[in-house]
């Protein structure tokens, strides 16, 4: 059986919202610098903030978080970056989803506590890739795990571009043990993959899911360094890409993309509908749907 965790819990969730803070910066920090290329003229676009809340079934206080939606700007057509802090009862449904996994002992006491991260990027120009990243803790009181990935999501591939964000996550990743970039790739490929289509979502990246090593130090170590590898693996590709001149046709590819990124999130996706399941604020957990999108 596990302890409280209070300080890893502590010391987690004001991890996340430093890694928020980080990339909020790095993206304004994008717009401000667009001065080139299609939508230059345009005022750059700000994050508007707002405070979510997590509803409970009794109305007792079960935490909440922050969502950050940039919308409209010269790169970002619309992103999003939420961190959140939440706790309190697993309802019946999603104490049968974590049996279901193997977490031991839900039935018996079904309190959690879980924070984290999570980013979607829908980008204005085509030719740059939508990305989706998150890291996150949860915890009972019979087990903690860390998960989360980052994977990349393009309407127009460019095999210099997702070279670049794969071997940006191998470099953070190695000095864990080279083991872990090969099966957290695979682990993406599987997950982000879309049965009723027959193909991926995009072109990958990593991920994983109920990560206990037993070592909580080493697994936050390794799931910091998820989140420290996103901002060199994605920035450089929108650097490269966004004074690139589009076309009618490129911009109907990038809706049809769109398409099938929301259609995962809505049918496959586990965090969505964990966050659905557990009254976390809806907006917050749609936040990845795009804008716009488009279906043949």
């Amino acid at each position: 059986m596990t302890t409280d965790f209070n300080a890893e819990k502590r010391e987690a969730a004001a991890w996340f919202r430093s890694l928020r803070d980080q990339i909020v910066a790095a993206f304004e920090g994008l717009e401000e610098s667009h001065a080139d290329g299609p939508l230059s003229d345009m005022p750059p676009a700000t994050f508007e903030l707002r405070e979510t809340r997590r509803h409970s079934d009794d109305g007792s206080d079960a935490g909440g978080g922050l969502m950050s939606v940039m919308r409209g700007g010269r790169v970002f057509e619309k992103v999003g970056v939420n961190v959140s802090k939440v706790y309190g009862t697993l309802g019946e449904a999603a104490q049968k989803s974590m049996a279901a996994r193997g977490v031991p002992g839900i039935a018996d006491d079904p309190r959690f506590w879980a924070s984290g991260i999570s980013l979607v990027a829908h980008m204005q120009n085509p030719h740059v890739p939508a990305v989706h990243m998150n890291t996150r803790m949860f915890w009972t009181p019979r087990a903690w795990w860390f998960g989360g990935g980052s994977d990349l999501n393009p309407c127009i591939e460019y095999q210099e571009d997702t070279a670049h964000f794969h071997a940006t996550q191998r470099a953070y990743l190695d000095p864990h043990g080279p083991d872990h970039y090969p099966r957290l790739k695979a682990w993406a490929d599987e997950y982000f993959y879309i049965p009723h289509r027959g193909r991926a979502r995009g072109v990958g990246g990593i991920f994983m899911d109920d990560h206990n090593s037993g070592d909580w130090q080493a697994d936050f170590a390794l799931t910091r360094d998820i989140g420290r590898a996103f901002l060199p693996a994605f920035v450089p590709l929108v650097e490269r890409r966004r004074t690139q001149d589009w076309t009618d046709k490129d911009k109907d590819t990038q809706l049809i993309h769109r398409g099938l990124y929301a259609e995962y999130n809505l049918v496959y996706d586990r965090g969505t509908k964990f966050g659905l399941a557990t009254g976390h604020d809806a907006n917050a957990v749609l936040m990845s749907l795009p804008p716009l999108a488009k279906w043949v």
